[in-house]
């Protein structure tokens, strides 16, 4: 496993290629045919130009941050890692470009590397039950010589899945979803209260992805970074697009508004950022980081994604994303200038804090 130069795709074409230069540090270049028909992966960091673009030490451990946005982080990491000792091959001495591999066409978003390591294959259907099962004995670290057939099985239906908890890929009515799981820190019933907050968040006008509470207690949610008819849609994080570590309080709201304008042009995205931002503080969603905002490219230009990821975050008061500078003790000013700052009315900020039921009165 030492891939030297990995081809970056999107829906069959070329965009372009990258490679570790003697640092360690992600170098890519754009196609040539990439740079008359097709856009900018990541429009702040890697324009549509013709050079070779070579990526800073931070904040991605030398990646540009779209491709990293398709690396496995937490859960999916530990599967990768797991998977790679099963087959005898230190994870310490795998490189970025050798794990982009292993992504191959099974990553979020729509971007494919090839040539694909393929240790990923179809999606199966499995007992959640039995599933929940298995993660429990990856967690509690009860996995022995004699379990490799878990971390395998887990691997193939999970291994490439990002955030924090444990989530497996499924097919549903030929649609694909995903099945998130109950980490250690979580209270037991943390299905049923996604799904209560998903089904809050749609009822104050948010955008947000199909979803389900599977066996009472697991809760999905359809794949929007996918098409009905299977077509894989380009996604990439404000993290990405920001060079901001997701792990650090870095952004303010002001931050993703600007960026919202920005990309999309259009202040009716920008609004659904805002209101995003008032469930947010409403529910006291503080994991609130770069990398749970999102958006979709389709051909016709940008679009802030669905919300997702909203969880309250009991005994954590501080915002991951500020508003107006503060973390907590979030007051109508706060929010109202925030709004301000990026041009929405106070007229028809106040009227959708009122909708979010976020307004407060004060004294």
């Amino acid at each position: 496993m030492q891939n030297k130069i990995l081809t970056v795709k999107y829906h069959g074409d070329v965009v372009g290629r990258l490679a570790l230069t003697p640092d360690n540090l992600m170098a890519f270049e754009y196609d040539t045919d990439w740079l008359k028909n097709g856009f900018s992966i990541s429009l702040f960091k890697l324009p549509l130009e013709k050079r070779v673009f070579v990526a800073k030490r931070d904040p991605f451990n030398g990646n540009f941050g779209v491709f990293n946005d398709s690396l496995p982080d937490a859960w999916g990491e530990l599967l990768v890692n797991r998977e790679l000792q099963r087959r005898g091959i230190a994870p310490n001495s795998v490189s970025v470009l050798d794990r982009l591999a292993i992504v191959g066409k099974n990553g979020p978003g729509a971007l494919e590397y090839e040539p694909a390591e393929e240790m990923v294959s179809e999606y199966k259907d499995s007992d959640l039950d039995a599933i929940a099962e298995q993660i429990g004995k990856i967690i509690d670290d009860r996995t022995t010589v004699t379990d490799d057939q878990i971390t395998e099985e887990l691997f193939r239906i999970g291994g490439s899945s990002g955030g924090t908890r444990p989530k497996i890929f499924r097919k549903i009515d030929g649609a694909d979803w995903i099945i998130k799981f109950r980490a250690s820190v979580d209270p037991k019933d943390i299905g049923k209260r996604e799904f209560d907050i998903m089904e809050q968040a749609l009822r104050v006008g948010l955008d947000v992805p199909a979803h389900r509470l599977f066996n009472g207690k697991y809760f999905g949610v359809e794949r929007f970074d996918r098409k009905p008819n299977g077509e894989k849609v380009f996604m990439i994080s404000a993290s990405a697009l920001l060079d901001a570590d997701h792990k650090q309080p870095v952004l303010d709201y002001t931050d993703l508004l600007s960026l919202t304008a920005k990309l999309t042009r259009n202040m009716v995205e920008v609004e659904k950022m805002f209101r995003l931002m008032c469930f947010n503080v409403l529910i006291n969603n503080t994991d609130d980081h770069a990398k749970n905002f999102a958006f979709l490219y389709d051909g016709d230009g940008w679009h802030l994604a669905p919300a997702f990821d909203l969880t309250e975050t009991p005994g954590v008061w501080e915002h991951a994303t500020s508003i107006n500078g503060k973390g907590a003790n979030i007051t109508n000013t706060d929010m109202l200038t925030v709004a301000r700052k990026v041009g929405i009315t106070d007229k028809r900020a106040g009227e959708i804090m009122l909708e979010v039921n976020v307004l407060k009165f004060e004294s």
